[in-house]
């Protein structure tokens, strides 16, 4: 496999690859896949180079891109890489005050957005911001302010008359991996948000050593663009079906997923932990309403599919014929029937990542032969740090380290990692790009864990969110959390503990299934609120969450509970753009029913 920089990687697979389609979207008004080829997809991204060019863009230039996936902004990188321009990508659902932090401290001068939201969010910045000049709109329904003047069309953008091919050839031909491509701004969940570094060396890195790990992958195949192209885990992936000669299915709308992977049916997707938890929520819902006979089916499948896997493939041996014979039945009707509802039935890969994985459903995934491929890594380290390998992976870990990775294991068991696909620091902070490293070059992870002896890792939790009850005794809440949330219940848990007596946890629960619940009981209700404080709902949880803490250590267990009749959400505050939970957002929203579970008469 040959390796180019991203300044020249599509240009020299559309050289390969000619008329094959590279990327499809949904078209909003007809509902048909429209695609483009690679030959049309380089000519649009040179198009784009020579128009930034002569706009102004000069090398190390930041080139803003603030919009929900859409075709453009993988021809907007591609574009910018070819000039030595520097792309900052911005979550779609980020506020005005979020974008102007990221305007302000790289100084762009140039916007891409996406839909009459970032529009509105990015004139209001405008107005006030000293570097920000053009705005240039993704989405031609998006209605332009009277009495603007400083924003224009995508497609008349880059429709405009220019005569630089020549200085974009020149400018592409001196790119060098020590480019930056990337200012990649974390969620911050625990403070302001860092603008990490990513260069060409990164991603080079990404792709061999992806190749190495993944070298069973068929040679062709589909990739629906889920995650937003913002996080790291969704960049790295398309950027390797890229240059592996892979179609990408753009997403645009994350509340269509589930049409969308109905219509291409793919053979990959990133995913994070989420979308396999409602998965396993409906499936195990199926079972439990099913006729005994079909229950009966459904579990001796599952069952037979474990047994296979888990100790014959994946430990590389042979099976008896008898178990092959009926893993190779159930394969062609449970299992098949099951991918085919959710649309994944031709899958080959689903890296997931981006939160703990329930040991529980990732057990089950596997059993039910679904090529889920469970991984760890940051947005510092250029995406996977450790993932699944075909076989010999282990259930309780997130992968083995991955080719050319070196990890170790330092003070308080923080996770180090050394290797070329780290960044090369967080954007005009030096101070805080020091602290991330040790004083022998290791990226200090924040994440707490071990290595087994077959390099593998064992998250154990984030450092910074360690309890230490009022006992002395020390609690991991995303442990706890990721084992009670398998409920199908539950939507979100919090738990709460630090400093404290005893655990106790504020509650999300699923909506939908609370109301079905409640009608099949026949409870009263006026609204979600009462519901939530009914007595019953209180007992419904209280025995749901019972039989999961029997694992758990006694001072781990919860020993109290609020319901909270209102979901957590990015607009409200309490998660982030990439849907990891905001604690101290959290707690002290909620600090009066926190303070309620603790008063000594409750």
């Amino acid at each position: 496999m040959e390796y180019y920089l991203l300044s020249e990687l599509i240009h020299q697979r559309a050289s390969v690859f000619g008329k094959k389609e590279v990327i499809k979207s949904r078209n909003k008004e007809t509902g048909i896949w429209d695609g483009i080829s690679w030959m049309d997809f380089s000519s649009k991204i040179s198009r784009l180079s020579e128009v930034m060019l002569e706009w102004g863009i000069a090398v190390e230039d930041k080139i803003g891109v603030y919009s929900q996936n859409m075709e453009e902004c993988l021809t907007i990188d591609f574009a910018a890489f070819a000039i030595r321009g520097i792309t900052v990508p911005m979550y779609a659902t980020a506020s005005a005050t979020q974008i102007r932090y990221i305007i302000d401290e790289t100084g762009l001068s140039l916007l891409f957005v996406g839909e009459q939201f970032q529009y509105d969010n990015a004139c209001t910045v405008m107005q006030t911001c000293k570097s920000l000049k053009q705005l240039v709109i993704l989405d031609k329904n998006v209605k332009i302010k009277d009495g603007d003047t400083q924003s224009i069309y995508f497609e008349e953008f880059i429709s405009r008359k220019t005569s630089s091919a020549k200085a974009v050839l020149q400018r592409r031909q001196s790119v060098t991996e020590d480019d930056t491509v990337h200012i990649l701004y974390t969620s911050g969940t625990m403070g302001e948000s860092k603008g990490v570094i990513l260069k060409h060396a990164n991603y080079m890195e990404v792709l061999k050593i992806h190749d190495i790990r993944l070298n069973y992958l068929p040679k062709e195949g589909l990739s629906v663009c889920f995650l937003p192209l913002t996080h790291i885990l969704e960049k790295a992936w398309s950027f390797y079906c890229l240059h592996r000669g892979y179609t990408l299915a753009i997403n645009q709308d994350p509340r269509e997923i589930q049409q969308t992977i109905l219509e291409v049916r793919p053979q990959a997707m990133c995913s994070v932990p989420r979308f396999w938890e409602k998965v396993y929520a409906g499936v195990q819902e199926k079972i439990a309403t099913s006729n005994p006979l079909i229950r009966k089916l459904f579990i001796h499948a599952i069952k037979t599919g474990e047994k296979f896997v888990f100790e014959y493939r994946n430990r590389k041996k042979k099976a008896p014929w008898t178990l092959r014979l009926m893993f190779n039945f159930y394969e062609k009707t449970v299992y098949r029937r099951l991918k085919k509802v959710i649309g994944i039935e031709n899958g080959t890969i689903y890296p997931c990542a981006g939160a703990p994985l329930s040991d529980t459903i990732n057990r089950f995934i596997q059993s039910v032969n679904i090529p889920l491929v469970y991984g760890y890594g940051l947005t510092e380290t250029t995406a996977t740090v450790t993932c699944f390998p075909q076989t010999g992976f282990t259930i309780g870990t997130v992968g083995k380290v991955m080719p050319n990775v070196a990890v170790k294991i330092g003070n308080d068991n923080e996770i180090l990692i050394k290797g070329k696909t780290i960044m090369h620091g967080y954007y005009r902070k030096p101070e805080i790009t020091a602290e991330a490293f040790t004083p022998d070059g290791w990226f200090r992870t924040g994440d707490a864990g071990y290595l087994t002896e077959n390099n593998e890792i064992v998250l154990t939790d984030r450092i910074k969110d360690l309890y230490k009850t009022s006992n002395g005794k020390y609690i991991a809440p995303q442990q706890i959390e990721m084992k009670l949330s398998e409920d199908k219940y539950i939507e979100t848990l919090v738990v709460i503990g630090d400093r404290r007596k005893y655990v106790t946890a504020l509650i999300v629960p699923s909506f939908p299934d609370l109301e079905s619940y409640a009608k099949a009981q026949h409870i009263d209700y006026r609204d979600i609120q009462e519901l939530c404080n009914h007595p019953a709902i209180h007992a419904l949880i209280a025995s749901r969450i019972a039989p999961l803490q029997q694992e758990l250590a006694s001072f781990e267990q919860i020993k109290k509970f609020t319901i909270i009749p209102t979901a957590f959400s990015i607009t409200s505050g309490e998660l982030t753009d990439t849907l990891k939970l905001r604690r101290a957002v959290v707690q002290e929203k909620y600090k009066a029913a926190i303070e309620s579970m603790y008063e000594e008469n409750k």
